[in-house]
């Protein structure tokens, strides 16, 4: 298989208006200007993230003018796709907070060099009425109340806020805004970015190409989703990366080696599931992290998970005497947030000195050398603090 055949097909859902004609256009060496946009909905990105950033790199080192957006516009209004609800309105400081760390989280990806960070945030919040209106004329109300979520939510008499309806008309803008040829995204993402597709064609009269990825399921077996907890994060540590690769569902080794890694499945098959996933696990370590460290995250999990052993290294942390642990879990950087923490304890996924506890308003008395753990992998030691 030829290059341009591999990324137009590894990795790829669907091209619009197809894989023929993108390929025949990639074929005459015309140069292209490609984007993915993400929105900062949260500080993290998960793996699933790197799917679309692995396919814009694809295209940035075969030459094409590639963008790497951050939806600090559109996330204002905040996406509808697959939500039952309207998102929560975010502000201007949860934006830069979410953004702040984002280059350093994508860097084992994305090479600077050749990719370019935008904001979409500097044209959108630019637009006066007259071009909102001349953007809105494009695409009538019909068709974007005809997206299958917002369908749904009508069906149960919930309500669809007219905000919601503007989303995709200001992510197809971005388009228009960057005058670029092709769009990368996730099939959530369809509807939006078909949307930009028939701006382009009625704005600026030329075709923009749409080229989706697979969605990727989580650690529980449902879609990987920031709101359920059930994401392998870029920024985890090596350790706690590999043993979420080794809790994925068996059914899902295949997806996760062609999505997320080189590995041939048709070899890795020859090996038991329990290597194979292990050897899948050290490939992923590998990528977003180094080869040196992929083998201590091995033992580490062996040792821990399989023999059930406490770490050698277990981090302190000082407590206060009497805390809620929730309140525990979050202090000692077990868990991000209290939401999370009571989550994981009603799931059965907290232990004190080796015994579980699922009452989210339990009150530990701390004491000095208690251990917590939360999840399979993740143990702190406590330190009572007067």
């Amino acid at each position: 298989m030829d290059a341009i055949k591999e990324v137009l097909t590894r990795g790829v859902e669907k091209i619009y208006p197809s894989r023929e004609e993108l390929e025949k256009v990639l074929q005459s060496g015309k140069k292209l200007r490609v984007y993915l946009g993400v929105d900062p909905t949260g500080t993290r990105l998960h793996i699933g993230h790197s799917i679309g950033l692995t396919k814009l790199q694809q295209f940035a080192d075969a030459g094409h003018d590639a963008i790497l957006l951050f939806g600090t516009g559109t996330v204002l209004v905040g996406d509808p796709s697959q939500r039952s609800e309207a998102r929560k309105r975010i502000t201007k400081e949860e934006i830069d907070e979410s953004i702040k760390t984002w280059k350093e989280q994508v860097s084992p990806i994305i090479d600077f060099e050749k990719v370019t960070i935008k904001q979409n945030a500097e044209w959108l919040l630019k637009l006066t009425l007259p071009e909102i209106i001349e953007l809105m004329s494009h695409i009538s109300s019909v068709q974007l109340f005809k997206r299958d979520n917002f369908q749904k939510r009508l069906d149960r008499g919930d309500t669809v806020w007219y905000h919601e309806t503007l989303y995709p008309l200001l992510q197809g803008y971005d388009s228009v805004a960057m005058d670029v040829d092709l769009e990368i995204g996730g099939t959530d993402q369809t509807f939006n970015m078909l949307v930009g597709r028939e701006l382009m064609q009625k704005m600026k009269g030329k075709e923009k190409f749409v080229l989706t990825t697979p969605m990727i399921v989580g650690t529980d077996g449902n879609q990987m989703s920031k709101s359920t907890g059930n994401c392998i994060w870029l920024d985890d540590t090596p350790e706690n990366m590999f043993g979420k690769v080794m809790s994925i569902p068996d059914d899902v080794m295949d997806s996760y080696e062609m999505l997320l890694t080189t590995l041939d499945s048709n070899e890795t098959k020859k090996m038991s599931p329990i290597d194979r996933k292990k050897n899948l696990a050290k490939a992923i370590v590998t990528r977003f992290h180094s080869e040196e460290q992929a083998e201590p995250s091995q033992a580490y999990f062996e040792k821990t998970v399989q023999h059930q052993e406490l770490p050698a290294d277990i981090p302190e942390f000082s407590i206060k005497p009497d805390t809620s642990l929730p309140s525990l879990l979050v202090d000692s950087k077990l868990v991000s947030s209290k939401s999370e923490a009571r989550r994981l304890i009603e799931q059965g996924g907290v232990e004190v000195d080796g015994k579980r506890v699922t009452d989210p308003n339990r009150i530990i008395s701390v004491r000095d050398g208690m251990i917590i753990k939360a999840g399979k992998r993740k143990y702190v030691k406590a330190r009572s603090k007067i």
